[in-house]
């Protein structure tokens, strides 16, 4: 344990090894968080009963401190997107997301979550969860297998490893972190923070005259 913690190129003594750690308020702030993630109990399709899979006995996803999964977001900081997501789905899942403490982390399992798999040209499918929230892991796959859950946790830790409370610890700085906007399902889905160019590029586009290439005002 000591030996994740200890600063690099800090020489202890033998005899203290296992009493002693030399180590950084980074270091030992990563190391609590990586260890510790708490999953949102949630599955959209046939990549959730893989993730159950890597949960059991057999992978026990237990031994990286994540198998505390927890029905309520607000007790969650790591959301797994298991599965396809539909266009109905959406805005749960950045509900949820809205809802989870920070620091927060999304994984996304599998070929629908990270692209849209093989439903990705269907009119009822998000071609890919990151479109609509910050996908920090992807998982190749259709669906990918328990051991490829597991390299992709393991990335995850080694991509909380790398962070910083003064860089990017956001969640400690005034304001906050800003909720992202619970798209509208419509006729189709609407993602907010496009308002601007979807009525741009609903507005009529003006007629050009071929010969002199200017503007035709009726």
């Amino acid at each position: 344990m000591t030996d994740d913690l200890n600063t690099p190129g800090v020489e202890i003594p033998a005899e203290l090894k296992n009493v002693v750690a030399i180590t950084t308020i980074d270091r030992i702030y990563n190391w609590s968080r990586r260890n510790s993630l708490w999953p949102l109990m949630s599955g959209l399709a046939c990549c959730a009963i893989e993730m159950i899979c890597a949960a059991a006995s057999r992978y026990d996803f237990s031994r990286f401190g994540m198998e505390v999964m927890r029905p309520s977001p607000r007790q969650a900081d790591f959301m797994m997107i298991s599965g396809t997501v539909t266009k109905k789905m959406v805005p749960q899942l950045v509900r949820l997301y809205n809802q989870m403490a920070e620091p927060k982390y999304v994984v996304a399992m599998g070929a629908c979550a990270s692209g849209g798999g093989p439903f990705k040209e269907g009119y009822s499918v998000v071609p890919g969860i990151d479109k609509f929230l910050p996908v920090d892991v992807y998982i190749p796959g259709c669906p990918p297998t328990p051991q490829a859950l597991l390299n992709g946790l393991i990335t995850l830790q080694k991509v909380i490893d790398k962070q910083t409370i003064k860089n990017d610890a956001h969640w400690y700085q005034k304001g906050g972190s800003i909720p992202i906007p619970i798209p509208i399902l419509g006729p189709d889905l609407i993602d907010l923070r496009k308002v601007d160019l979807i009525k741009k590029a609903g507005e009529p586009k003006p007629e050009i005259d071929e010969i002199s290439g200017e503007e035709v005002n009726e």
